[in-house]
């Protein structure tokens, strides 16, 4: 869920070196994606990592982990040596995840130790433009005169645009059939040609297809309106009051991993977000940067998990 904009944007209080004296790291960082290339998650690691690997004088390489609604990654994270040459970039999916799957290889909370949540990423509900529809009531009412006809495109079940489907599916009354894809390329592509006539994804990969027409824009999955689309209303304002959704994303380590190797790469990345080239980037792209401190990100994953646990519940999902 995405916190309140005051919160976000603190860098002015940030104090850190202009170089890090310390001898971490002698080597390249590798920072697990799981989700696919081209997808939002990927285009804030690259984004991001990018900036990194400038201010730590180290490569740190964007490595996919696809598959299993981000399982397969954050297994493979959360088994890593605690060295901090091993990052793994949660969202809100793993939050969700504890809620559906009942044999996970990994505890995101046991397994990992925060150190920065990077950005939360507004979703968008765009149709195809051969559905006859032009606002999220017309969806509805076409949907509810044609029952399981009508899908959407998902990452996976689990993932935030299945639960953004899903939590739509449950408050507007209808029945969306779901294609889930191995990644956010994926589905965009899957949605873009036609494949499929509904997703609920991110607003930096679906807006930019939406201003050339090859997508129609409904709304917006934010409780107010955006800056970069001010003209969309939100899935609140169109009837569905209460309807919220979108992904976070932030980096966690290993376990165990040495505290002063957690300052320095959250110190990095503080700096990367602090950057004004690369922060009107992503907020070009539509992300909301955050940039908190290792205990707040913690104490908000934790959160994310009761809140999610209560939407599932409430929409009776499941993993397949």
């Amino acid at each position: 869920m995405m916190r309140n904009q005051a919160t976000l944007l603190i860098f002015s209080m940030l104090v850190v070196p202009a170089v890090l004296a310390q001898p971490y790291p002698q080597k390249t960082v590798r920072y697990i994606v799981p989700m696919s290339p081209g997808s939002g998650a990927d285009t804030l690691a690259r984004i991001v990592t990018g900036g990194m690997s400038a201010i730590l004088g180290q490569q740190v390489i964007v490595d996919n982990r696809t598959g299993a609604s981000g399982n397969i990654g954050a297994e493979a994270g959360a088994k890593a040596p605690p060295d901090g040459y091993t990052l793994f970039q949660a969202s809100s999916t793993h939050a969700g995840n504890v809620s559906l799957y009942r044999n996970l290889g990994y505890d995101l909370v046991r397994d990992f130790a925060p150190v920065m949540q990077l950005a939360f990423s507004p979703s968008l509900a765009v149709v195809h433009p051969s559905l006859p529809v032009k606002s999220v009531a017309d969806l509805v009412k076409l949907a509810r005169t044609r029952p399981g006809a009508i899908n959407y495109a998902s990452t996976g079940v689990g993932t935030a645009t299945w639960v953004a489907g899903e939590l739509f599916k449950s408050m507007a009354r209808v029945d969306l059939a779901h294609v889930p894809y191995r990644g956010g390329g994926e589905a965009a592509t899957a949605v873009v040609s036609g494949e499929v006539s509904v997703y609920f994804g991110p607003l930096s990969i679906l807006w930019p297809q939406a201003q050339q027409g090859r997508l129609r824009a409904l709304a917006v999955t934010t409780p107010q309106r955006l800056a970069v689309a001010p003209g969309l209303p939100t899935l609140a304002e169109s009837g569905l009051t209460g309807y919220q959704s979108g992904n976070w994303y932030g980096i966690v380590v290993p376990a165990k991993t040495p505290r002063e190797v957690i300052t320095v790469v959250r110190q990095a990345a503080a700096r990367a977000l602090a950057d004004t080239a690369l922060n009107k980037r992503l907020t070009d792209l539509g992300y909301l940067v955050v940039g908190d401190q290792p205990d707040e990100f913690g104490a908000f994953i934790k959160a994310e998990i009761a809140t999610l646990a209560k939407i599932i519940q409430q929409t009776g999902a499941k993993a397949e």
